[in-house]
């Protein structure tokens, strides 16, 4: 069995579930997390966030359904509204970082978030990635070939797809794979023990 964890880099309720990925993933070191990207902002949802007027009073439900938190640094991108979230580039970004260590992606995603959310940084820039990159001590310099590569829209693209392979129109979402047998542990928000709770009774 493992796990599959669908998000979105740029979701806020994702950003919410990196505390329970975190404690799931240290929980069961033993259980592989294959890291999917979803396609939140892509067409015509890549727009300026100040057309989601929702953001703002969503994030304080996060911060205190989930405890997480959000950087004064995207605070400031959130106000003054202009910043465009865009999916596909963040889904190249973790593809990048996926392969650059592929048994450590569960990691990468909630480095990947905290990038945006607390330190206000473009998941469309190749510096970002190149930081996440490196302050997790892996190849700096593959991870953004990687992101800036001809092939990089195909793995967003096939990221997307598998999402909807997985019937996942939500995120985050957590999934118990057993060969054929797929079971949603998680969805939106649960504790570590809500997801060891559903895990025993499978």
């Amino acid at each position: 069995m493992k796990l599959a964890y669908v998000f979105d880099a740029y979701c806020g309720w994702s950003h919410g579930f990196s505390g329970t990925l975190r404690e799931v993933s240290s929980r069961h070191p033993d259980l592989p997390v294959e890291v999917v990207s979803g396609g939140l902002f892509t067409g015509g949802r890549r727009v300026p966030m100040s057309a989601f007027g929702y953001i703002q009073g969503a994030n304080q439900q996060i911060s205190q359904v989930t405890g997480a938190s959000f950087g004064e640094a995207y605070q400031r991108l959130a106000d003054e509204g202009s910043f465009v979230m865009d999916s596909e580039a963040a889904a190249r970004g973790m593809a990048a970082l996926r392969q650059a260590a592929p048994d450590r992606a569960a990691e990468l995603a909630i480095a990947l978030q905290h990038a945006f959310y607390v330190d206000g940084l473009s998941l469309s820039d190749s510096a970002t990635h190149r930081k996440v990159a490196q302050e997790a001590g892996l190849d700096a310099d593959a991870v953004v070939a990687a992101f800036e590569s001809p092939e990089a829209p195909y793995t967003a693209a096939d990221d997307f797809h598998r999402a909807a392979e997985l019937e996942v129109t939500g995120f985050p979402t957590l999934l118990a794979v057993d060969g054929e047998h797929i079971t949603v542990v998680a969805r939106g928000h649960a504790t570590a023990d809500d997801v060891d709770r559903r895990l025993a009774a499978l």
